[in-house]
C-alpha cells in the first residue's frame, strides 16, 4: 500500500512532513516517531505489516526528510520537537495512538507521557531509555554534523558500515536501502544528508545532559514494550534492568549481537512487536 504524504503547519508556520498509510479508522492508530537524522520511510516495513488494519502516521521532525529547515538553530531543540509532534497530531486528527519511537523518537514518547499522557494508548521504545550511554552520544555527535558529499552510493554504504557496524542489516541490499534513506542527490549530483546538519550544533548547545528518569516514570500506567539491541551503543544492560524493575509489566524483546538500532523488521523482533500492537484495539 502506497502512503499519502501530508505537509502540515507547526504553530510557527513551518511545515512538517508525515506519511500516512490508511486503515480501519475505528482502531487506535499507530504514530511512528523516528530517530535523529532519519526519515519516515524507515518505518515502511513495519507499516506494510499493519497497513489496512489501522491508520498509520510516520512523522518527520523539523529539519529532517521533507520537513522544513528551520531558520534558527534553537528551533531544533528537543522541547520544540515535542511541540511539533503535538501540532502534527492536532493537524492530522490523531488524538490517541500507539506510539513506536526509535531512539530520539522514544525520547519524544517518554516526554509525551508527561506532557500529553492522554495521547498514549501504548508505547514501544526502540533501543532507548531514561539513561543514554555516552558511547551513543559520541556516535551521533560525530555523524549528525557531517556532510560527506559522496559521489557514489557504494561510498555511502562503506562509510555507514564503518561508523554503524552493529546495525542489524541482513545483506548488501539492506545496506543499500539504508544508505539511500540516509543520503540523497543534491544539486551538485553528490549524495548529501537527508537532514539539516546544523542539528549537531543544536545538540551541542543543549549540552546533551538529559535527565529522562522522571519522564520514563510517566509510562508506568501505559502498556509498553522495549526493543533492545544487546550490543547497543545507546542503551546499556544495567539501564535495561533498571527499566524493567521500574516498570515490571514492560515487555522486553532483546536482539543478541545487534547495536543501535534494530530496524523492527528482524524476525525475532517483528513477531512479538506485531503481536503487541495487534492487541491494541
Amino acid at each position: 500500500m502506497t502512503p499519502v504524504q501530508h505537509r502540515v503547519r507547526a504553530r510557527d508556520g513551518l511545515k512538517l512532513s508525515a506519511l500516512e498509510w490508511r486503515g480501519d479508522p475505528t482502531r487506535t492508530p499507530l504514530l511512528l516517531l523516528t530517530g535523529i537524522c532519519r526519515t519516515a520511510w524507515d518505518y515502511e516495513g513495519l507499516a506494510a505489516r499493519h497497513a489496512g488494519k489501522r491508520r498509520i502516521v510516520a512523522l518527520e521532525y523539523m529539519g529532517h526528510g521533507d520537513s522544513d529547515r528551520a531558520p534558527e538553530l534553537s528551533r531544533y531543540r528537543p522541547e520544540k520537537a515535542v511541540g511539533d509532534v503535538l501540532d502534527a497530531c492536532a493537524a492530522l486528527g490523531v488524538s490517541r495512538a500507539a506510539v513506536v519511537g526509535t531512539s530520539f523518537g522514544g525520547i519524544m514518547a517518554m516526554a509525551l507521557s508527561v506532557l500529553r499522557p492522554t495521547l498514549l494508548r501504548a508505547v514501544v521504545l526502540n533501543d532507548i531509555g531514561p539513561k543514554i550511554d555516552p558511547r551513543g552520544l559520541g556516535l551521533v555527535g560525530g555523524f549528525a554534523g557531517y556532510d560527506p558529499g559522496f559521489e557514489r552510493i557504494e561510498e555511502a554504504i562503506g562509510y555507514l558500515r564503518s561508523v554503524m557496524p552493529l546495525i542489524p542489516l541482513p545483506d548488501e541490499e539492506a545496506w543499500r536501502q539504508f544508505a539511500a534513506l540516509t543520503y540523497k542527490p543534491g544539486p551538485d549530483g553528490r549524495l548529501h544528508p537527508r537532514w539539516d546538519t546544523r542539528i549537531q550544533q543544536a545538540m551541542e548547545a543543549g549540552g546533551g545532559g538529559l535527565n529522562l528518569g522522571p519522564v520514563f516514570r510517566g509510562l508506568r500506567p501505559i502498556p509498553g514494550m522495549l526493543v533492545w539491541g544487546e550490543s547497543s551503543e545507546f542503551l546499556a544492560a544495567d539501564t535495561v534492568r533498571a527499566m524493567v524493575r521500574d516498570k515490571p509489566d514492560l515487555e522486553l524483546v532483546s536482539l543478541p549481537g545487534a547495536g543501535h538500532a534494530p530496524t523492527l523488521n528482524e524476525p525475532e523482533v517483528a513477531e512479538p512487536l506485531d503481536r503487541f500492537l495487534e492487541a491494541i484495539r
